[in-house]
């Protein structure tokens, strides 16, 4: 059983990749090895939210998300501290004081190669080797090799999500990308032309969603698994401005309004497309539908 000591590794883990998955098998096994507690230490907002407002960075997991994943790798702790130019302005040593020893009681940090900290960012792993024998607790690094065999960064996933390249980012991920939200009413189109959709509302302004494009998704509703077809778009054929996101799931008629959807997207099926008419435009939801159904019967062999 862990003691009161800690393992820590430390980073915003947007995405919570195959890199990051690296990192954290990596804390867990020295944690249990160890009989420590194996914590990850992360901050909410991501410091460029705060830092560098103009940049409006969108991020691939809510925050809500991200606790999710990491909990579901097996690690015993998770702090998300507030970030905040207050807390961009600690001195290195007062932060590793404050927060790794006063209040994770450190005994092993596990951290990346370029991991820096403290004001402006100076410190980086030497002075964190110096703090350690200066208050007890032991650094191990994460070679740049060890890193860089992954080639995955958060960044590289973005682009692939801006891209509408949902296999890429999925690959990287390890596990589909996810957009949670609440079915909330439209405009009731889709039903019109024989494809009633769940309007999903997303309230975290900062999460980023894939380009515009029809994707087969899924989501579990009540234990079950439910597929279906995600739009992504303004529906510009019937003169639509805004950005919608709605599904159509197949076979299922039930009512979801209110509910909240966590949906994994699967696969791209095409991008947005401007029609000449509303016929041509449910020919291809037609064809969508058959090309997604196929795409489905294959995945569910696969499990098989």
């Amino acid at each position: 059983m862990a003691t009161g000591k800690s393992v820590v590794t430390i980073g915003t883990f947007d995405g919570v990749h195959i890199g990051h998955r690296k990192i954290l098998k990596r804390l867990i096994d020295y944690g249990g090895d160890n009989e420590l507690t194996s914590t990850v230490l992360t901050f909410f907002p991501h410091p460029r939210m705060v830092l560098q407002k103009e940049a409006g960075i969108k991020l691939i997991n809510t925050i809500e998300e991200r606790k999710q994943i990491l909990y579901n790798t097996g690690i015993d702790k998770l702090i998300v501290h507030p970030f905040t130019r207050e807390f961009s302005r600690l001195k290195a040593q007062e932060y590793i004081e404050e927060i790794l020893v006063k209040k994770l009681d450190v005994a092993h940090v596990i951290i990346g190669y370029d991991h820096r900290f403290g004001r402006n960012r100076t410190a980086d792993i030497t002075d964190l080797k110096k703090f350690g024998k200066q208050y007890g607790f032991s650094v191990e690094e994460i070679s740049k090799q060890d890193v860089e065999e992954v080639a995955v960064s958060s960044t590289k996933i973005r682009k692939a999500l801006n891209n509408g390249e949902i296999e890429k980012a999925n690959k990287y991920l390890s596990k589909p990308f996810i957009l949670t939200g609440t079915v909330i009413s439209g405009k009731g189109l889709g039903k019109g032309f024989g494809y009633p959709t769940a309007n999903l509302k997303i309230e975290e302004s900062y999460k980023i969603i894939p380009a515009n494009g029809v994707y087969v998704v899924k989501t579990n509703l009540d234990g079950k698994s439910l597929f279906g077809m995600m739009n992504i778009g303004t529906n510009p054929t019937v003169g639509g401005k805004e950005q919608t996101i709605e599904t159509y799931f197949l076979d299922f008629d039930q009512d979801l309004y209110g509910k909240k959807l966590q949906i994994e997207i699967l696969s791209h099926l095409r991008k947005e497309v401007n029609f000449d008419s509303t016929e041509k435009l449910v020919e291809a939801m037609q064809n969508d539908e058959k090309i997604a159904r196929q795409y489905i019967a294959k995945l569910s062999k696969d499990l098989h």
